[in-house]
């Protein structure tokens, strides 16, 4: 299973960007999605994720209303809607693909490349 995220870019504080995790090798109603952030000098976190069995989706309080996670499975590809950006938002986006939605990274089996995410004025 291969990941690819894209979207990243330089906003605004209160803007809005659409990240993308294309899937190839494997498809989404068998792998749990999930995005993590890391910014400079911190862990890589988990904050959202889409389950692959039945679509739930998991956030964490602090993207919570202002991030969504969505599935297409005509295109293999996780979105994710971030709104109303914040600088502390800003760092690294990855997706991983697993067999279930956690927040602990050693769980998940494959990894994109990671897309960077600038929120500034």
């Amino acid at each position: 299973v291969q990941l690819q995220a894209s979207g990243g870019g330089l906003v605004q504080p209160g803007g809005s960007l659409r990240l993308a995790c294309a899937v190839s090798g494997g498809i989404l109603d068998h792998w749990s999605i999930g995005w993590f952030r890391q910014a400079p000098g911190k862990e890589r976190e988990g904050f959202s994720c889409i389950s692959a069995r039945d679509g739930r989706t998991l956030n964490a309080d602090s993207v919570k209303d202002r991030f969504t996670i969505t599935r297409d499975f005509d295109k293999n590809t996780v979105y994710l809607q971030m709104n109303s950006l914040k600088p502390e938002d800003t760092a690294v986006y990855y997706c991983a693909a697993g067999a279930m939605c956690t927040t602990k990274v050693d769980e998940w089996f494959y990894w994109g490349q990671g897309t960077q995410v600038t929120v500034s004025s």
